[in-house]
Formats: structure tokens, sequence, C-alpha cells
């Protein structure tokens, strides 16, 4: 692990005002416009809502911050960062029975939220007297006034000369909850920024680039990833404030890179084979890809779930890099990062601030970006880390000499059947990759018997005119099945009308093995 300066974040961006100036940081779509917002805004614009909370004697307080990627979203986010405060960033789709349960057990103090909030304020405040404030991070009347009464040429410009202790906890970023009981991550400013200064195995994904983002804000991937990094490297990020606008931004903001998830990566790739196989006028691919993708788009760079070697190999023909990382929010988020060499079967390579070991086949790692703890789960806390101090990931998997690291499976999702075998659904799940008239799967187990279930890509089996998608899948289970060994035989195949139920990051919800006894 190497040895390294963390600077805070008010550091972060003075350094990137000072380094990028006037350049553009920040570029989202407002009344059918693009807007931009250069470093020194962003700088400013985040100093000013840093001196409002404080103005208004809020500190050490946990504000929730709920709402779509857009600028004021993050321009308030950092400003509750900048001021000492805890953010505690939820999705603003949360229900008001959700918000009511969460915000009362991270011991939320403010609320703030968009337009696109879902969740009853009124009878959120009722249920919890202890939130004193509700502030519409949309209202622009309200965010200009901010911008513009707390200004560094204002009265009240000193309110921001302090210095934020970067071991406190300065986020509670909530786990996906796949399964079981939803956590709340701690991170101090520590974790979240040492977890940037790693050395990039990838040269061409720095300064000069332009980023679509894509991801929900709310989210440490894209927050970390999106937001904070590319603030350091130099990236103009776009702002794709809902996946319905994904196509009309990307012929907007012609972007270079994009952090995705493999769900997206394969639906921007299902367009360009739609576009290439339809009988009518059909494009070429490079027409499709420019189609798809516009004209400057190199790299993809997926997290958060499986991505299928195949898929990688397709985008390789586009003359795109599609790689894959990986991390988890409990080690301030990313582990490896992907480069133009590294395998399509691994996760990237190692990041040179973490330390990475294996026992009984899970990957455990140590790094300074590690959390402080789950909120109010000490015992939980204690269970995700080893007697000597090292993170459990849960994941199964391996690294190479080169630092390379490949996952194999998942701990929790191990399948043990009544003769004592062990199999993992994600192994399986796999092998599924080359199947195109599969578009999700998922595999579990009745009885002792090895189940898959599929939802079948439809528009893929319209074109090549498979009426019996049932059956041509079945044949291709009986060859898989064929080279498989006995307790990885899939005895059932059964189909779905409607895609799996997922978690805000696109992970699907596992469902439970039932096995006899």
């Amino acid at each position: 692990m190497k040895d390294f300066y963390i600077p805070d974040l008010r550091e972060l961006l003075d350094n990137a005002a000072e380094k990028f100036g006037d350049r553009a940081f920040i570029k989202y779509i407002e009344d059918g416009e693009i807007k931009e917002k250069s470093y020194i805004e962003v700088r400013d614009d985040s100093l000013a809502v840093c001196r409002r909370l404080i103005y208004d004697s809020v500190c050490n307080k946990h504000i929730a911050i709920a709402g779509k990627t857009s600028y004021s979203f993050i321009i308030y986010f950092f400003g509750i960062l900048l001021s000492g405060n805890v953010a505690v960033p939820f999705s603003p789709d949360i229900s008001t029975a959700d918000a009511v349960n969460l915000f009362d057990y991270a011991d939320i103090d403010i609320v703030m939220y968009d337009d696109y909030f879902a969740a009853d304020t009124d009878k959120i405040g009722v249920a919890l007297p202890r939130i004193w404030k509700f502030i519409n991070t949309s209202d622009k009347e309200i965010f200009q006034r901010i911008t513009k009464d707390f200004s560094s040429e204002s009265k009240y410009a000193n309110l921001a000369d302090f210095k934020v202790d970067k071991n406190k906890c300065a986020l509670i970023i909530y786990t996906s909850g796949t399964t079981g009981k939803r956590k709340g991550v701690m991170l101090s400013t520590n974790s979240l920024i040492s977890n940037l200064m790693y050395t990039d195995y990838c040269e061409a994904l720095g300064e000069g680039n332009v980023a679509l983002s894509v991801l929900p804000m709310h989210h440490i991937y894209c927050f970390s990833g999106d937001c904070v990094r590319n603030l350091i490297d130099g990236v103009t990020v776009c702002l794709n404030d809902d996946l319905r606008n994904l196509n009309s931004n990307l012929a907007k903001f012609q972007p270079s890179v994009m952090r995705i998830v493999p769900m997206i990566a394969q639906s921007l790739l299902q367009r360009i084979r739609v576009l290439t196989g339809r009988k009518n006028n059909p494009l070429t691919l490079e027409e499709a890809k420019e189609k798809v993708f516009g004209k400057n788009i190199r790299w993809l760079i997926s997290g958060g779930a499986y991505l299928n070697p195949e898929l990688v190999e397709e985008y390789d023909r586009l003359g795109i890099y599609l790689r894959q990382g990986y991390g988890m929010t409990e080690a301030g988020c990313r582990i490896s990062v992907p480069d133009e060499t590294v395998s399509n079967e691994s996760v990237g390579r190692v990041i040179d601030i973490c330390d990475i070991r294996t026992q009984n086949g899970e990957i455990q790692v140590k790094t300074p970006s590690v959390m402080l703890g789950y909120y109010k789960m000490p015992e939980e806390t204690k269970k995700i880390f080893t007697i000597d101090g090292w993170l459990r990931t849960g994941d199964i998997g391996y690294v190479t000499e080169d630092r390379q690291l490949f996952i194999t499976g998942r701990l929790k999702n191990l399948i043990i059947l009544s003769g004592g075998e062990n199999v993992s659904p994600e192994a399986i799940e796999k092998k599924f990759a080359p199947i195109h008239e599969v578009s999700e799967v998922q595999i579990y187990a009745e009885n002792d018997r090895i189940i898959a279930e599929v939802f079948p890509d439809d528009e893929f089996c319209a074109l090549q005119g498979i009426k019996d998608i049932k059956s041509v899948i079945s044949e291709k289970i009986k060859k898989m099945n064929n080279t498989a060994k006995a307790s990885h035989i899939i005895s059932e195949l059964r189909l779905r009308d409607v895609p799996f139920e997922r978690t805000a990051n696109g992970k699907i919800k596992r469902k439970e093995t039932v096995v006899s006894k």
C-alpha cells in the first residue's frame, strides 16, 4: 500500500478551481438548453451553501438529501460536507413509509429534497418531530439567493474558514439491501477522498474527457467516481437526470466516457443490434454506434454487477472499451479499476492504496478508505471485520501476480445442497452469457433441484423469428448440462413475463433457496 497525503474536500475544490479555472466542470439541461458551470463556480457555490448552513447554526447535524442528479443536488451535497455536517443521501422515489423508517433510524435533523421526491413531507414532519427543516433543492430562487448572499464577496465570507475533522463521520450511505436489512455505511472525509488517490492504470480517462453521469448520485459509485474523482482529473461531467433521457442526452453531450452498470451496457448494445438488424434501411455498425453513442465515446466503466465477457468482446468490435471495476461502499468505493490490458473476465487491477488477500476463498482488503462502521449496528460492524482488522467483502475470488482480481461468486448466495455440495449460482448464471435469447437469469434451488428462472429477450427472439422461446433455451441448457458436474445440473427452466425486481443500483434481488431436509 502506497503512502500518500489525503486532502480534504475544501482543498480539492480550491485546487481544481486554481488549476482548471473557468473550464466547464458540470453541464446539464435546463429549460431545454445546455447550461454549464465552471470549476470556479462549483467551488464558490458549494462554499456559499456551506456558509448558509453555518449561519443557520446547522452544525453536526444529519441531513438527508434526496433527489435526482442535478447541479443543485451536487452543490447542496458538497455544502453539507464542507460545513462539517453529515450527508445522508437517498433516492428521490423513496416511499413515505420507508422515508419515515430510515430517517428515524438515521437520526435525520434536516431534509433536503427536490421536486421528484415521492415521499410526503407533511406526513414525515408529523411522524418525526425532530426534523426541524425541509429544504426544496429544486427552488431556483432560494438557490440563487444563497449563492448571492453568501458568496466570497459577502460579509459572511469568513464563515467557511474552518477545518473539518477529516476523521469524523461525514457520510452515511445506505446499502441497497439485496438481502436482509439495509445498513448505513459511515464514511469520513478521509474515507471518501483517500479512495480517490490511487494511481490510475488507464491514461485515457484523464483531463480533457467528457463524462456522462447516468447513475444515481445518491450511490457512492456515482458520487465518488462521476463527481469527486472527475473534479481531481479535470473531466467535464454532463448530468443525465433520468434514464429515460439517456438516448437524447448521449446525442446532446457527445461523451467520451461513462460509468454504467451491465444492464445499461446491454440495453445500449441492443439498440445497435436493432438498428443494424432491421429489414428496412439497416444501418452499418459504425452508423449505429454513432447513432446510439455519438461520435466521441471511447470508454465504458462498468460496476455493480457481473459483466458478461461476451458483451466486452462485442464492444471491442465497436472500438469501445467496456471494462469492469469492483468495489463496495464499506471500502469507501473502489477496490479495483480497469485498463485496456486486463482480462475480459477480471474486475480490473487492485488499486495501489489497497492491500488484498484471500482467506478460505473470500476476498479481504485493508485500505485507508475503509468505513468507520455501520450506523448504530455494532454487531454487524464486528461481523464484517476479521479479528486482525481486514474488511470481509463476502465475495469469493482470487488475485493474480499482476494484481488482476477475479470474482467467482458470493458467499451469502452459495447454495448448499442436502448432500453438502456448495453451488455458486453466479458460476451457473455466467454460462448463460452466450445465449442471446436470455435477457436476465437467476439460479436458485428448490428441494435439491437447481432452477433456472429466465426473463427472455423478446426483441431479439422476434428479430430471429423464434416463436417457441422456451424450447430453444431448453435445448441450450441441455448442452450446458452435458458438461456440468452433477451438483450444477439445471433441473428446471422457468420463464417469466416481467424482468426481475432490482435494487436501486440495478442489482437483481435474489430469491431464497429452499433445500429439503
